[in-house]
Order: C-alpha cells, then structure tokens, then sequence
C-alpha cells in the first residue's frame, strides 16, 4: 500500500513538472500538440499537457549576430578581392522561423554569399573598395526580400573588410604615397601663394592708409593755414577798423577845437621852418610844394587875425 501510494506521489510530482514551463524574458517557444502547431509559450509561467504538447525549439527574440566567412569574389575589372561581412538579425514571426526554413541562419549566410558575388561581379575595383555602403544596402534589400517569408528581420548589414592582392595592395601604397606627396606640395605652394596674396594686400593696404594719413595731414595742415590767414586777415581788419576809428575821433577833436585843414597845414609849414633854421639842416622841397607855399602865407594871415580876435 505503501508502494502505490508512493508511486502516485511521483506520478503527481512528474506530472506538475511536465506539465509547468517558466519561459525567460525575450525568448518563445514553439508548442506542437501531437505533432502539429498548438501555439507559442510566452515568457513567464505557461501549464502543458504532458506527453501531448511538446516544446519544439526556444527562440531568442533579441537582436542575433551572424559572421558570414570571407568570401573571395571577382571584380567587373577581374580582381580577386576577399571580403569580410557581418549581418544583424531579428526573429520576429517564431513560427515562421521554424517552420519557413530548416537553418535561418544558414540561409542568411547562403543569401549574402550569392548576393555578394553578384553586386561585386558589377562594380569595378575602385568602386568596390568605396562602395561598402552601396555594398552592404544592396544585401540588406535582397535579404529582407528572401527573410519576409521566415520570420527574420534583417536589422543591419555591415562590410567589414575589403582586401585586394597584395600585389594591387603595394601599388595603392605607393600611389596613395604619391597622391599624398603631390597633396602637400600642393597644399605648400598654395600656402606660399596666400602668403604673398596676404603680404602684398598687408602692404597695398599700409601705403593706402599711409597716403590716406599723409592726405588728412595736408589737408588738416592747409585747413589750419587758411584758419590762420583769416584770423591774422581779421585781425588786421580789426586793426585798420581801430586806427580809422581812432583817426576819426582824433580829426573830430580837431574839429571840436577849432582845427581844420588850413591850420594843420600851417603848424606843419612852421614846424618844418624851425627845424630848417639849424645851421647844419637842409630841407629839401619839391616843385609842386612851391604852390602849396604860396598859399600857405595866406593862410598864416587867415590863422594870426583868428588869434588876435
């Protein structure tokens, strides 16, 4: 009794075993019944019929990496070059994945080989070795078109190597070498010519600024000389304007005092009689003065009856 009892406690036990199935995070499982496709166990805690629905294969549903190997192909030019690719994958339909192909991954690899050899076969080998973008968006659109049908979504195709012959290898060196050379002495020359540009512009712009300040010098220097001869032509205004004004008010005293013309006439004719009376003083008149003597005794006459009344 204790057997039985025994062995229907195991039975149990192997039965809840069988029977739950705790699936991780980010990964399915495909579920066949008898057979034949009951459903997909997600992550979690998931109960089974035992011995009746069995778990076929566990898929990852994270983003998959696969390495294709080097692969050797021929350029349009009939270059062997070796080319090294690498392909980011996604598992979307599990279902589709196990039952759309035996090996998805093989098929991936299979594909970009094929297609490889294609997209090189119709590039020339410079075009090769600058193309990878080219290159790698031309195997992702083949793939997608190949992958749609199993459930894999190709996420990124990426080249990672591109190696030509060695022999093709030295002499890309070398022209490289050369190309890079002929870049620097061009870069040289072009910078001695910016030199002499940039100096001759320096000095071109110095005499300008050195002529523009030798103009404002003369033209600040004549400004100040013409300033200068209106002031000192102003002044000398003034000092004409002064003297005028000076003799005016000198004859109006005369006149005040009883002074005119004729008897400034006559104070002069005596003053220049006394200054002839010195024994070695010698005056000297000219002709035309001779008249204006003879008037002036008319005068006299005329200032000495004004003086006796």
């Amino acid at each position: 009794m204790i057997y039985v009892v025994f062995l229907i406690l195991v039975v149990i036990v192997l039965f809840v075993v069988l029977s739950i199935k705790i699936v991780p995070q980010q990964r399915v499982g495909v579920v066949e019944r008898l057979g034949k496709f009951n459903r997909l166990l997600t992550p979690g805690v998931n109960i089974l019929v035992p011995f009746i629905d069995n778990v076929r294969v566990y898929h990852d549903l994270r983003i998959q990496q696969a390495n294709v190997p080097p692969q050797t192909v021929i350029t349009k030019d009939n270059v062997q070059v070796q080319i090294d690719t690498i392909i980011f994958y996604q598992i979307v339909a599990p279902d589709q994945a196990t039952y759309g192909i035996s090996d998805y991954v093989y098929g991936v690899r299979n594909i970009t080989t094929a297609t490889l050899r294609q997209i090189i076969g119709n590039m020339e080998l410079d075009e090769t070795l600058s193309g990878r973008e080219k290159i790698s968006s031309n195997i992702r659109l083949a793939l997608d078109e190949a992958t749609e049908k199993w459930g894999v979504r190709i996420e990124r195709v990426e080249v990672l190597d591109i190696k030509p012959p060695t022999d093709i290898q030295e002499a890309m060196d070398k022209q490289m070498k050369a190309e890079r050379s002929k870049r620097a002495i061009v870069l040289e020359a072009e910078a001695a010519k910016q030199d002499l540009i940039l100096r001759s512009e320096g000095d071109k712009q110095s005499k300008i600024l050195k002529a523009e300040g030798e103009k404002e010098a003369r033209i600040r220097q004549a400004e100040g000389l013409r300033q200068a001869k209106e002031l000192e032509a102003i002044g000398e205004a003034k000092a004409i304007q002064a003297i005028a004004e000076a003799e005016k008010i000198r004859i109006e005293l005369l006149r005040a005092a009883g002074l005119d013309e004729n008897v400034l006439a006559y104070r002069s004719f005596e003053a220049l009689s006394e200054i002839a009376k010195g024994p070695a003083n010698k005056v000297f008149l000219p002709v035309s003065a001779v008249d204006t003597l003879g008037s002036i005794g008319a005068i006299g006459e005329v200032f000495k009856a004004k003086k006796a009344e």
